[in-house]
C-alpha cells in the first residue's frame, strides 16, 4: 500500500505532549496510517524515522528507516511498528540527536546503544521482535519517547546540552 505524505507537526502542538493510545494494528486506518508515515519518512529524504503524534495522530505506531545512515551498524530497512515497547536496553552513552517536530536544534541525550523492541506489523497483526545497535537503536528510542509524549528536549540535561544544529542528521 502506498502512502500520502503528511505534514511533520512542529512543538509545541498539544498532540506531541500527549501519550499515544494502543491501536488495532489490523485496522484499515492504522494500515493506512504507517504507509503514509513511511511514505513521508521517505520523502523527507533522511534516514531516521516518525511517529504517529508528529502527523497528528496520538496513537502508537512508529516508522524507522536508518539503513542509509553512515553510524548505522544493524539496520531492520524501512519498517513501522504498531504498539512498540522496549523490552531490552543496554550500553548506555550520550549522543546528539535533533527531530523533525524541534527544527534548527540538537541535544545531547542518554540513550542506550543496544535494545530490543517488540511490536506487530500493520494489516498482519505479526508479533515481531528487533534488535538494534547504535543509531538505529537511538532512533527507535526517540520514537517511542514521542509516544509517550516526550520530546528530546525532555531528555537533555540543560541549556548547556543544546546546540544549534548545524547538518542535517536527524534521529
Amino acid at each position: 500500500m502506498s502512502g500520502v505524505p503528511r505534514e511533520v507537526l512542529r512543538a509545541p502542538h498539544p498532540v506531541l505532549s500527549t501519550a499515544a493510545e494502543l491501536v488495532d494494528p489490523t485496522d484499515p486506518f492504522v494500515v493506512s496510517a504507517a504507509a503514509d508515515l513511511l511514505t513521508t519518512l521517505r520523502e523527507i529524504g533522511k534516514p531516521s524515522g516518525l511517529s504517529a503524534p508528529q502527523i497528528g495522530l496520538s496513537w502508537r505506531l512508529i516508522a524507522v528507516n536508518a539503513s542509509l545512515h553512515p553510524r548505522s551498524r544493524s539496520s531492520a530497512g524501512a519498517l513501522t511498528l504498531v504498539n512498540p515497547r522496549l523490552a531490552e536496553a543496554s550500553d548506555w552513552r550520550h549522543g546528539r540527536e535533533g527531530c523533525f517536530s524541534v527544527p534548527g536544534l540538537l541535544g545531547e541525550v542518554p540513550r542506550a546503544a543496544r535494545i530490543t523492541v517488540y511490536g506487530e506489523l500493520p494489516r498482519t497483526g505479526e508479533s515481531i521482535t528487533i534488535q538494534a545497535d547504535a543509531f538505529e537503536a537511538r532512533c527507535i528510542q526517540h520514537q517511542l519517547d514521542h509516544l509517550d509524549g516526550l520530546l528530546f528536549l525532555d531528555r537533555v540535561s540543560g541549556a548547556r546540552a543544546l546546540h544549534h544544529r548545524s547538518h542535517s542528521c536527524y534521529a
